[in-house]
């Protein structure tokens, strides 16, 4: 049997780039899925506002996100790259981390350096630690792999503090670690990318974040300048809030939800998705022989 680590492997060798959309649940996982996707992402930000009705400021614990990751894992096949933060504390913690996480079907992952009371990565007075603390937090996170294919992904917030030259000597650093690839969060020019895949051949994550600090550059500039994989971790997300907040308005407003219809799934389209009548089949089956 292939294992998760494989999958997201193969996925990232087959597909240039390869595009990773959010799931904020089981049910959008199936969804991305049918769309024909190749992966998923699973967001702690969108873990803290979805599940849990909080900010991305490092207010959930790894049980948080562990559980919304088992939920999708179970729920498809595709490849699963999560969001683990800081890692959670100390040494201890981003060990259970990479063992629970991997346990659960996931992939990938990626552990930032930013301090433990973090920020989204989109916002001002973030705080990154110094070069050997996010070291110790790779290797730890490297020596806890269970599957050798398990893909740990290192994640840098110094553009925001240090510059691109600062970013690079960070990315190189996390390299000679012995991560598997780079996430360079909040770039504000394509030619940032360009410029590390000129110093470095690894694959390399953009985060194409919607009301952020990177433009929303399209998967052909970013493929030209050698971007492997194009995350779009909340894209889904605010679309579905934004029609959820619509039709919750609507609905006291017209007295009725009938002039919506046409922008709601049908009954029979959520059928098709969670294969309700063979789940249904089955349960008849096994009454009838009761």
């Amino acid at each position: 049997m292939v294992s998760a680590g494989k999958k997201f492997r193969e996925a990232l060798k087959n597909n240039k780039p390869l595009i990773i959309p959010g799931a904020v649940n089981a049910y959008s996982a199936k969804l991305a899925q049918k769309a024909g996707h190749k992966a998923l992402y699973l967001s702690g930000s969108g873990v803290a506002a979805a599940s849990y009705g909080l900010p991305d400021l490092g207010v959930t614990s790894m049980e948080d996100v562990l559980i919304d990751a088992k939920r999708i894992t179970s729920a498809t096949s595709l490849p699963l790259l999560v969001d683990i933060d800081t890692g959670w504390g100390d040494s201890k913690s981003i060990c259970k981390a990479i063992k629970e996480f991997s346990k659960a079907g996931c992939a990938a992952l990626h552990i930032e350096d930013q301090v433990f009371d973090k920020r989204c990565g989109h916002r001002p007075n973030k705080q990154i630690v110094s070069i050997s603390e996010m070291r110790d937090r790779l290797k730890v996170a490297l020596d806890s792999k269970i599957d050798n294919s398990f893909f740990i992904m290192a994640r840098t917030d110094a553009l925001a503090s240090e510059g691109m030259n600062g970013a690079i000597e960070r990315c190189g650093e996390y390299l000679d670690e012995g991560a598997d690839g780079i996430f360079l969060e909040a770039v504000t020019s394509i030619d940032q990318y360009q410029e590390f895949k000129n110093n470095f051949s690894v694959p390399l994550l953009a985060n194409i974040t919607e009301f952020g600090k990177t433009p929303l550059f399209t998967q052909a500039e970013l493929n030209a300048v050698g971007v492997d994989m194009v995350l779009y971790p909340l894209t889904a997300f605010r679309a579905m809030s934004q029609s959820a907040e619509n039709v919750y308005n609507s609905v006291i407003k017209d007295g009725t939800q009938e002039p919506l219809l046409d922008i709601m799934q049908t009954r029979e389209e959520l059928y098709e998705v969670l294969d309700y009548y063979n789940f249904e089949k089955e349960l008849d089956d096994k009454l009838s022989k009761e």
